[in-house]
């Protein structure tokens, strides 16, 4: 399979809540596996269209318009169906919700030719050749371990899109991060590329909305077990947010800086903290509706061995002084 949309086109329906906003925004929250500036171009160039009409990227977006997106051809890298072991959780003829584990790069890419999810879903149902991008809807970072959801069939990839970008979907994560929290709340700050790291993202004024709702799942003396839920969902959104907060997660390669070591750590707990080279992000349940029978289904997984680990050793060496 070749990463190319040639003669595809992706379709979907101006939400309520983006009557007013400027095309390239609203085209860049419907259609996320695209860079707003890609979308605009696009616009530019009449391969997106509104109710049949061609368009600015500053026009205003109306409610219940249709947008129909004609995606170029454009290969970029040879997908090749590989065997490899999948945790499915569930499947039918139109889904599969699989637990991804730490270290598992979603999609093929320079420097992740092969070894990837996409590559092995190819292997396991051979139709997902035909959806855009493997059936992949939604991701999760390489180092996030966690459920997600594969669309199987047409459409099931039009409703589990459209579920998405009118967020109906439920996703909650589990995430250590470092910091005594008080209190849960709710963080609204807009997410783009960071303006001088590219590898990054960052909160800036110009970006996507961004919101994240969390909560305290348990107290340790100098981290938080939190439980998170995603009302929307930006490249590394939960990661940003966090570390925007000056709380950034346990482990965290990019945006967590260097790991310190409490003052009086057992040589447990630095022998833990030095060991666990990922971000502390599990996404441990997925709810949404059925794409055909419309039915709610809800799925949740087990923390991976190398969270439990962490949390056991923060409840025992790292405890809240009474």
């Amino acid at each position: 399979m070749t990463d190319s949309s040639d003669n595809s086109s992706l379709e979907a329906i101006i939400p309520i809540r983006c009557h007013g906003m400027r095309l390239d925004q609203v085209a860049a929250e419907l259609f996320p596996d695209y860079s707003r500036s890609r979308l605009s171009a696009w616009i530019k160039s009449g391969q997106l269209l509104v109710s049949g009409a061609q368009v600015k990227p500053r026009d205003k977006a109306h409610a219940n318009d249709t947008i129909v997106l004609s995606v170029p051809d454009e290969p970029l890298v040879e997908w090749q169906p590989q065997p490899m072991a999948l945790d499915i959780i569930y499947e039918d003829e139109h889904i599969l919700v699989i637990n991804k584990p730490a270290g598992l790069v979603v999609h093929p890419a320079a420097g992740h030719a092969d070894g990837t999810l996409v590559n092995a879903l190819l292997a396991h149902a051979s139709e997902l050749e035909a959806l855009p991008r493997g059936g992949i809807v939604h991701r999760l970072d390489k180092d996030t371990s966690g459920i997600m959801f594969v669309a199987r069939s047409s459409l099931a990839h039009k409703s589990l899109v459209s579920q998405l970008s009118e967020r109906s979907v439920s996703r909650t994560y589990c995430a250590v991060c470092t910091g005594a929290l008080t209190g849960g709340g709710r963080i609204d700050a807009p997410i783009d590329r960071h303006p001088t790291a590219r590898t990054k993202m960052a909160v800036v004024a110009e970006g996507k909305q961004a919101v994240t709702h969390y909560r305290i799942a348990h107290r340790f003396k100098h981290y938080t077990q939190l439980q998170v839920n995603l009302e929307t969902g930006r490249t590394h959104q939960i990661r940003v947010h966090m570390a925007h907060r000056k709380w950034p997660l346990l482990g965290d390669p990019l945006y967590g800086g260097r790991q310190r070591v409490p003052a009086g750590a057992s040589e447990l707990l630095i022998d833990t903290l030095r060991h666990f080279s990922r971000q502390a992000l599990h996404a441990q349940a997925l709810e949404f509706e059925h794409p055909a029978s419309g039915d709610w289904m809800e799925f949740e997984t087990d923390l991976p061995d190398d969270l439990v680990d962490l949390l056991n050793v923060l409840d025992s060496e790292d405890k809240i002084d009474v």
